[in-house]
């Protein structure tokens, strides 16, 4: 990729091919401090938690560098920027996913911001992962559609997300991530899932709205390779220990 380093998205494809899925903790730079992080990583060292996703759609704090320096004193796992906009960059993090909102018709998400940001990305040292970011609706407007005023793709239009999947696996992206929203009301269907999944090659990333263990493991089974959770994390945090189990118990027993 672009001759740059692909540790962790060589690491991520082997885990998808031999079926082990992976548990992603995303932690948005404005809601922590110094406390709350050292609990979130605690707990996330403790549950065997795969990633850490640091971002958010508006991260305002300029908090980014110093949450993510800490983060990396504190533990092994990798951290992997997920930019609420492209410019989002931090070359403390060990990746980028460098998203492209393929779902909608900003031609702003779409590579506007990135013609932007390019050299600045390139010069930054980082593993640079083309992801190609789907919002899908998640009952409720969130932060993510209101930033990109781009419509998400109805929750129920599982052939839309499947054709928008294969583009933009196609075009080239490494990723394909569907979101359905910080604090979405419903997440992404396991039948999109399931859909997208059975169509595409790419490891699937999952995120938005998941809420309990069960579902993350519905999830996994329908065919997403990396679940991401946030914001039920913030609200209790106790919760990565179950959410972890879960997702790493829905690996056939062979990986």
């Amino acid at each position: 990729m672009f001759g740059m380093k692909q540790k962790i998205y060589n690491q991520l494809a082997d885990r998808k091919r031999v079926g082990r899925k992976s548990f992603t903790v995303l932690i948005d730079p404005d809601k922590v401090n110094a406390v709350k992080l050292d609990k979130l990583v605690s707990l996330s060292v403790d549950a065997g938690v795969d990633y850490l996703f640091v971002g958010g759609s508006l991260v305002i704090s300029n908090y980014l560098d110093e949450c993510i320096q800490h983060i990396k004193t504190s533990c092994n796992i990798p951290v992997i920027l997920f930019p609420g906009a492209p410019s989002q960059v931090s070359k403390y993090a060990d990746a980028l996913l460098y998203l492209s909102l393929i779902s909608g018709r900003n031609p702003e998400l779409l590579i506007g911001q990135h013609v932007i940001s390019a050299p600045f990305v390139k010069k930054s040292g980082l593993e640079i992962m083309p992801t190609g970011y789907m919002v899908i609706d998640g009952g409720a407007p969130t932060t993510v559609s209101y930033i990109s005023n781009a419509s998400p793709i109805p929750s129920d239009k599982n052939e839309i997300a499947m054709c928008t999947a294969m583009a933009g696996e196609m075009l080239g992206m490494k990723l394909i991530y569907m979101d359905s929203g910080s604090g979405a009301k419903k997440a992404v269907t396991e039948h999109m899932i399931e859909q997208v999944a059975s169509h595409i090659e790419v490891p699937l990333i999952v995120g938005g709205g998941i809420t309990d263990p069960e579902k993350a493991y519905r999830n996994c089974k329908a065919g997403a390779d990396i679940i991401v959770v946030g914001n039920a994390i913030e609200k209790d945090a106790t919760l990565i220990k179950e959410m972890s189990d879960a997702i790493h118990s829905s690996a056939p027993v062979s990986a």
